[in-house]
């Protein structure tokens, strides 16, 4: 009989431990629904004031004036200029990034930081602990040494397991509140040239004016989450005087429901698209809706070009899995290619020479409905054609993919394809 309750006691136990896994393993491996679930139906375009008002208003996020952004391309010159204004800091410095790793990526990183925090800057740095695994321990010791605050965004704990795959993907910096940093690269040996000279393909943009405050805040609403701390004063909200011409909007987006936002600007984007849509992202692999919405655009006349990693992607499991997918698009006109020198990481949006979008988000679910992202829009002709014109020079390095070649792929990147797929919207 004793024996007996000890078996029902342990199979109770193994049962609940089973569920209670299992059930976490579910909530992290689940989106949030899509909310949104056709293409956009409008009848305006991007020409139209109805649509730089409506991207004001449905998305939350103020359109500024006055504002100046630098173009920067790959790690060596990105990491420059950053380092420089870390190292140029007076009061703050606000520092959020995905991915954290190396001697060459953020060894510099870690000395420029101690070395603010070590003269009197207030110094906060959110790095996501998945992105960070590889770092070693002690360049996060050094820092909390020497008074930088460090928190590992998501690291493993009993009360936020149902959130451990919720990452961070944004790549922000800001220096005394009034120099801002965001674009597609992280912070490791990936974007520095090999002992082959190879590097990951990717765009950064420096901001100064108005809008920095507004870059601020997305960092500050993150850290506040993290912390339980607000970041509150003129160290970090100077006010702020004009710089350029460019209107600019920073959008955010997290997992969290009606706040899942960069999916739904995208649609709004390509649904009032009148003449081009150019897209460039390091993984490509939205839901049939968004694919719809690109069918439909090129169907109504708009010229479409998607520029994605090739052979050097580094998941490969996504590519395949994507392009089992691309037959409708490559049916319909849609131009995708194929990025050849190294990986391509950069994230860029250009529709009609009006609007751009520079910032974190990758055109797949995980970007849409999982991680927490940061893009800034701007409405503005001249920074637009530029944002196209990067697109299509690095199209100049890539291969066409068409039908002909999607219909000749073997069976074994097709079989690989379809396994990747039972992940669905997990990508």
């Amino acid at each position: 009989m004793k024996r007996r309750t000890r078996v029902v006691a342990y199979t109770a136990v193994v049962v609940a431990l089973i569920f209670s896994v299992g059930s976490v393993l579910l909530y992290n491996a689940t989106p949030k629904p899509k909310r949104l679930l056709e293409p956009v139906a409008v009848d305006f375009g991007t020409s139209s004031a109805d649509f730089r008002r409506s991207m004001s208003l449905i998305f939350e996020q103020p359109i500024v004036a006055g504002n100046r952004i630098a173009m920067l391309e790959d790690g060596e010159a990105i990491y420059a200029d950053k380092l420089d204004a870390i190292d140029a800091a007076e009061v703050s410095i606000t520092f959020e990034t995905f991915e954290f790793w190396g001697e060459k990526g953020a060894g510099p990183f870690v000395d420029a930081l101690v070395a603010a925090a070590e003269r009197g800057v207030a110094v906060h740095a959110l790095i996501d602990y998945y992105g960070s695994v590889d770092a070693e321990a002690d360049k996060f010791e050094r820092m909390l040494d020497a008074g930088v605050e460090v928190i590992r965004w998501r690291k493993p704990s009993w009360y936020q397991l149902a959130r451990f795959n919720h990452r961070t993907h944004r790549k922000l910096l800001v220096v005394d509140g009034r120099t801002g940093f965001i674009g597609g690269a992280n912070v490791t040996d990936s974007w520095l040239p090999d002992e082959d000279g190879q590097a990951y393909r990717d765009h950064h943009f420096r901001v100064e004016g108005p809008v920095v405050g507004n870059m601020q805040a997305a960092f500050v609403d993150t850290w506040l989450d993290a912390s339980g701390r607000l970041l509150l004063g003129e160290a970090y909200f100077p006010e702020l005087e004009e710089q350029g011409e460019l209107d600019a909007q920073m959008v955010t987006s997290t997992p969290r429901e009606g706040r899942h936002r960069m999916r739904k600007m995208l649609m709004v984007g390509i649904a009032t698209a009148e003449q081009r849509i150019s897209l460039g992202s390091a993984y490509f692999y939205p839901d049939a809706e968004f694919l719809e919405a690109l069918i439909e655009a090129r169907e109504r006349g708009v010229e479409v070009n998607i520029l994605v990693p090739g052979d050097s992607i580094d998941k490969g499991f996504v590519r395949h899995a994507s392009v089992n997918r691309w037959r409708p698009m490559l049916e319909a006109g849609v131009a995708i290619h194929e990025y050849q020198p190294s990986m391509y990481h950069a994230k860029l949006v250009s529709i009609d020479d009006r609007w751009a979008s520079i910032g974190s988000t990758n055109l797949d679910n995980r970007s849409f409905r999982i991680n927490n992202e940061g893009n800034l829009n701007v409405y503005d002709e001249d920074f637009s054609r530029r944002i196209r014109e990067l697109i299509e020079a690095d199209i100049r390095h890539a291969e066409r993919y068409d039908l002909e070649r999607w219909e000749s792929r073997p069976w074994r990147k097709r079989l690989a394809g379809w396994i990747s797929m039972l992940a669905g919207a997990h990508f």
